[in-house]
C-alpha cells in the first residue's frame, strides 16, 4: 500500500511506538528538499505553538524549541536533541515523482518501511520525529529539553555551519542520526565540496556516413557517499568513462555530451553518454562495448547485480567534443580518484580519507565535475583534494573549494559516552561498537562554538540511504526508542 503519507489510515500510522510513527508520517506529508525546507520549518514552528511549547528560529533558518524538565528530573543535566529536516532527493529513473510539491509515498514491508521509488527521508526524519513524540508526551520522564532542529544538513551542513554560539544552552548534545542500532558515534569525518569547470572545443559533427548512439549505465546501487564508500560499489560516472576509453581502444569516436550522477553525497546510479562513429565502424564499437558490459558484469557481480551497460541509436547530435580536449577529460577523469584513498591506522575499520565523483555535466562547450572529498583527518583532505584538483588541472579545468566543514574529534572518555555504553551493555547484555563513522555528522560543526558540551550519536537501522532504496526497520526503531527513553531518565546530575 502505497497511501499518501498524510493519509489517516496509511499502515506507517499503525506501527509502535505511535507517537513516534505518526510524526515521521506528518513529516514526510511534507516536502522537505535540501535549501528548501520553508514549510517544514513553517509547520514545526505551528506544532510547537499547538502544544504549548517555546519556539525560536535563527538567522540561518534552525529551529529551537524547548520543554521544561519533568517533575523530579529538574536537577539534570540539560539536553539538547538534535537532527535535521532535509532530506535527500533520490528516485529511480522510471519514477514519477516532484519532490517539491508531493508528501513520499510509503509502505510497509515485512519489517521494513520504505518508499515508492524514491529515498525515504528516514535520514534524518526518523531522529525528527523521535524529538517531537518526546516533546509532545505527558508521561515521558527527562530532564529540561532544548530540541535542535537543523536545515540543510546533507548539501552542506548550512544549518550547523551557521548556528551561532548562546543559541543553546544544554549540557549534553544527543545526535540521532547514526544509522545501526548496535553504534554509538563518538567522531565523524570532515568534508569539501570540489566543483571543476571548464570549456571544450566544439567541433561540427560531421553528418555524413556518422552513427550516433546513447551509452547509458544504470543500475548500479548507489548508496551514502560516506558510510557506504566502503563497500565497493559501483560508480556509474567512473564506469561510463571507463567503457568509453576502452572503446577506444579499437575504434575512432567522439563524444557529444556526458550526463552522469546527481548529489555529492550519493554513490551516482547512473550515467549517459551520447557517441558518435563512422557507420562502418559500428559494428567494431558495438562489440567493444558488449565486452565492457561483460566484464563489469562479472566485476560487479555481487556489489551491484543489477548494474547493466546499455546502448540505443540517438539522433546526430550537432556538434561533439575536440579531439584533443576530449581525451584530455577523459584521462582526467580516469585519474580522478574514487573510494577509499586510506583507512584510519589508529581506529580499525574506520575509513579515514575518501572521495565521491558525484557529478559529470558536459555539453554545449561546458564543463562541470562534482566531487565530495572526507577525511577525518583535515591535512590529508587537503592533500587528497590537491590530488583531484590536479587531475581535472592537465584536462584544463578551475577547481573551487567549497561546503568545507570539520570533522568531530572522538573523546571515548566523556561522561555521556559512557553513560550511553553502560545502559547499552547492562540492556542488551553486549557491548556496543563505540567507534567513529565516515560520514559527516553535524556533531563536529556544532562543536566549534559549543566547544564544552558533550555530545553522542545514535539511531536505529536504516538501510540504503541516499538511495531509492532507502528503508528503515521497524523492530530496531522499537530497540532505539527503548533505549533513548531510558538514555533520557539517566541523565546526570547538573
Amino acid at each position: 500500500m502505497t497511501d499518501h503519507a498524510d493519509h489517516p489510515n496509511h499502515p506507517v500510522r499503525r506501527l509502535e511506538p505511535a507517537d513516534l510513527w505518526n510524526r515521521f508520517a506528518d513529516l514526510n506529508a511534507i516536502p522537505r528538499p535540501s535549501k528548501q525546507e520553508g514549510r517544514v520549518v513553517e509547520w514545526l514552528h505551528e506544532w510547537a505553538a499547538a502544544k504549548g511549547l517555546e519556539s525560536l528560529q535563527d538567522e540561518v533558518g534552525n529551529v529551537l524549541i524547548k520543554k521544561h524538565s519533568t517533575p523530579e528530573m529538574e536537577s539534570r543535566k540539560t539536553v539538547v536533541l538534535q537532527s535535521h529536516v532535509d532530506m535527500v532527493c533520490q528516485k529511480n529513473e522510471a519514477t514519477e515523482f516532484d519532490f517539491m510539491a508531493q508528501g513520499i509515498r510509503m509502505l510497509v514491508d515485512g519489517d521494513w518501511v520504505r518508499a515508492a521509488g524514491t529515498t525515504l527521508g528516514a535520514d534524518n526524519g526518523i531522529g525528527v520525529a523521535t524529538i517531537l513524540a518526546v516533546l509532545e508526551s505527558n508521561d515521558i520522564p527527562h530532564p529540561a529539553l532544548e530540541a535542535l532542529f537543523t536545515i540543510d544538513e546533507e548539501t552542506g551542513m548550512t544549518g550547523a555551519l551557521g548556528l551561532q554560539g548562546g543559541f543553546l544552552s544544554g549540557d549534553i548534545l544527543i545526535n540521532l542520526d547514526t544509522e545501526d542500532d548496535d553504534e554509538i558515534s563518538i567522531g565523524c569525518a570532515g568534508g569539501v565540496d570540489l566543483t571543476s569547470r571548464g570549456t571544450y572545443i566544439q567541433e561540427a559533427a560531421v553528418t555524413d556516413g556518422n552513427v550516433a548512439l546513447e551509452l547509458v549505465v544504470r543500475g548500479a546501487s548507489g548508496g551514502h557517499s560516506g558510510m557506504d564508500i566502503h563497500k565497493g560499489l559501483a560508480n556509474a560516472n567512473k564506469l561510463g568513462n571507463r567503457v568509453v576509453l576502452e572503446a577506444l581502444d579499437h575504434v575512432d569516436l567522439r563524444v557529444a555530451s556526458i550526463q552522469g550522477g546527481g548529489l555529492r553525497n550519493a554513490i551516482p546510479r547512473e550515467s549517459k553518454t551520447t557517441l558518435v562513429c563512422a557507420q562502418e565502424d559500428l559494428a567494431a564499437l558495438e562489440s567493444a562495448l558488449t565486452e565492457s558490459r561483460d566484464t563489469l558484469k562479472v566485476e560487479y557481480a555481487t556489489t551491484d547485480p543489477d548494474l547493466s551497460v546499455e546502448w540505443t541509436s540517438a539522433a546526430l547530435p550537432g556538434h561533439v567534443m575536440g579531439e584533443e580536449d576530449q581525451y584530455a577529460l577523459l584521462l582526467a577523469i580516469q585519474t580522478c580518484p574514487v573510494g577509499i584513498h586510506r583507512m584510519s591506522p589508529d581506529i580499525p575499520g574506520l575509513v579515514q580519507t575518501s572521495n565521491n565523483l558525484a557529478r559529470v555535466d558536459v555539453q554545449d562547450g561546458q564543463v562541470e565535475i562534482q566531487c565530495l572529498n572526507r577525511s577525518s583527518v583535515d591535512s590529508e583532505k587537503d592533500d587528497h583534494a590537491r590530488s583531484i584538483e590536479a587531475a581535472f588541472a592537465l584536462a584544463g579545468l578551475q577547481t573551487e573549494r567549497s561546503g568545507a566543514y570539520p570533522g568531530w574529534t572522538p573523546n571515548p572518555s566523556s561522561e555521556a559516552v559512557a553513560m550511553c555504553r553502560d545502559l547499552y551493555e547492562k540492556r542488551y547484555n553486549e557491548a556496543p561498537r563505540v567507534l567513529a563513522c565516515h560520514a559527516g555528522l553535524e556533531c563536529g560543526i556544532l562543536g566549534t562554538n559549543y566547544p564544552e558540551m558533550d555530545m553522542v550519536s545514535f539511531g536505529p537501522n536504516i538501510r540504503g540511504a541516499h538511495s531509492p532504496d532507502e528503508c528503515v526497520q521497524i523492530s530496531s526503531v522499537q530497540k532505539f526508542w527503548g533505549y533513548f527513553l531510558e538514555v533520557l531518565n539517566r541523565t546526570p546530575e547538573a
